[in-house]
């Protein structure tokens, strides 16, 4: 019998909150996530793929590399990594839409739905952000509750506070309240 799995790159990689897993197929980035999530990132790709096997593989499409730079603060090196999101059409949409947000700013889930063209699915839209399988490259970590406070993130909020805090966001607030101490 013939093997029918779909043969998919993996690359694992240090960073300062956690080593990063890089899952690519031939052509584009299927998955990002963080090791001690490992078995959600497997789920959400065996919704993609019947059967698919995790071929060990340093740099695959030069995605481990670009990472690298981004935790190195070359922000823009995530900005034009091809990406496959398996999901509905609007689920990709929300997704893609991830990348119109700058690094350090933040929008809320309501300003997301808005982008998505469906302005009262902010609970739908927070939902979808929770099933990102590229986080990082689709930053999701640059959404936030409506009161402007972090919320939710599959990663935990301890590594959106860090990603965040690593584009610079919030040194507003910390230069503005050095001036009045």
């Amino acid at each position: 019998m013939k093997d029918t799995a779909v043969e998919l790159l993996i690359d694992r990689i240090p960073t300062e909150i956690g080593t990063v897993l890089i899952v690519a197929d031939e052509e584009s980035v299927c998955a990002v996530d963080f090791e001690d999530y490992e078995a959600r990132m497997h789920k959400l790709l065996a919704e993609h793929y019947l059967e698919f096997k995790l071929i060990p593989t340093r740099n695959p499409l030069g995605i481990s590399d670009r990472l690298q730079a981004y935790f190195g603060g070359n922000f823009s090196a995530l900005d034009h990594i091809p990406v496959n999101p398996s999901g509905t059409d609007f689920q990709r949409e929300v997704w893609l839409n991830l990348r119109s947000i700058p690094p350090g700013k933040t929008i809320t889930y309501g300003q997301l739905a808005s982008l998505s063209k469906k302005p009262k699915s902010a609970r739908a839209v927070g939902m979808i952000n929770s099933l990102n399988p590229i986080s990082i490259v689709l930053p999701c970590h640059r959404v936030i509750g409506a009161n402007g406070k972090l919320t939710g993130y599959s990663g935990g909020l301890d590594r959106k506070r860090w990603l965040l805090h690593h584009e610079g966001w919030g040194q507003e607030e910390v230069q503005l309240a050095l001036l009045f101490t």
